[in-house]
């Protein structure tokens, strides 16, 4: 079994919010964040921003604020259920391929068969909740070259 580190750091907390601008405006004023990056994945129907802490490139803390596009999408069927609230836990890896490799050989079901394509142009996928103790653990490799915001 292979011991090393799988991951390097908490990535991220993503957070589902109704309305996207509004939740940017909330945690500026009220916590201070800073906002990131913006973009809509058609893919996965949701808009999302990503805000920090920190000097530009060298940010202490990041959340990801994550509003649907559609009703149908992941995200707005996890605000019809839940509300506005923790959607996921995204964890940072050097190697995305070789991290679903050992999870998928230690016995953990990821939600798609390959890479998607994540904020940013990062490579993503996901430990299924009924695998990581009830959370969706997104698994996140940041692109080679930073993605203009």
């Amino acid at each position: 079994m292979d011991n090393s580190d799988l991951f390097i750091c908490i990535d991220h907390v993503g957070l589902a919010v109704p309305d996207l601008d509004e939740a940017v405006k909330f945690h500026a004023e009220a916590f201070g964040w800073r906002e990131l990056h913006r973009e809509v994945n058609e893919e996965q129907g949701v808009a999302e921003a990503m805000l920090g802490t920190g000097e530009q490139g060298e940010e202490n803390a990041k959340i990801q604020l994550l509003a649907p596009l559609r009703e149908d999408s992941a995200i707005g069927k996890f605000l019809a259920k839940n509300g506005p609230g923790i959607q996921q836990l995204a964890y940072r890896v050097a190697d995305l391929d070789h991290v679903s490799a050992v999870l998928r050989e230690r016995g953990l079901r990821l939600l798609y068969p390959e890479a998607k394509r994540g904020t940013g142009g990062s490579r993503i996928n996901f430990v299924h909740p009924k695998d990581a103790r009830g959370v969706l653990l997104e698994l996140v490799e940041l692109p080679k070259e930073p993605a203009a915001h």
